[in-house]
């Protein structure tokens, strides 16, 4: 039997590709509503298994009309190589989550940090974090 968090990554997964789309645009509320789940179950299943390393980013909005935005980050033509965290930038800037000015911030920030790629994603990921609770 299969546990929530796999419905609930699949169902995603399946919307994902229903629509054809590199983005789904979702109210947690009723995503938990149509999942007979708590919102924080899809909280988990977003921060656990949508993930940069495995070729997404999720931007959430909070508040009324709040909304969570998972983003496909390996194109067909960047699949075959690794996504850098530059890389995940421009698809924010593409996506339009960022402007252009934050965008050559982050960009500058990636470069003067010295740390591997994998680290490079995780202070970026709490970068967008912030950026999105302000």
């Amino acid at each position: 039997m299969r546990n929530l968090a796999d419905s609930i990554e699949n169902f995603i997964i399946s919307e994902l590709l229903r629509e054809r789309e590199e983005a789904l645009l979702v109210q947690r509320n009723e995503l938990a509503e149509r999942m007979s789940c708590a919102p924080s179950q899809i909280s988990y299943v977003l921060s656990t298994r949508f993930t940069p390393d495995r070729g997404y980013m999720v931007e959430s909005r909070r508040g009324s009309g709040g909304f969570v935005r998972i983003m496909r980050m390996n194109s067909q033509e960047n699949a075959t190589r690794e996504t850098k965290a530059e890389d995940l930038v421009d698809h924010l800037l593409e996506e339009r989550v960022i402007t252009g000015r934050e965008q050559k911030l982050l960009r500058f920030m990636m470069n003067i940090i010295d740390v591997d790629e994998d680290k490079k994603k995780i202070i970026l990921k709490q970068a967008i974090n912030e950026m999105n609770k302000a």
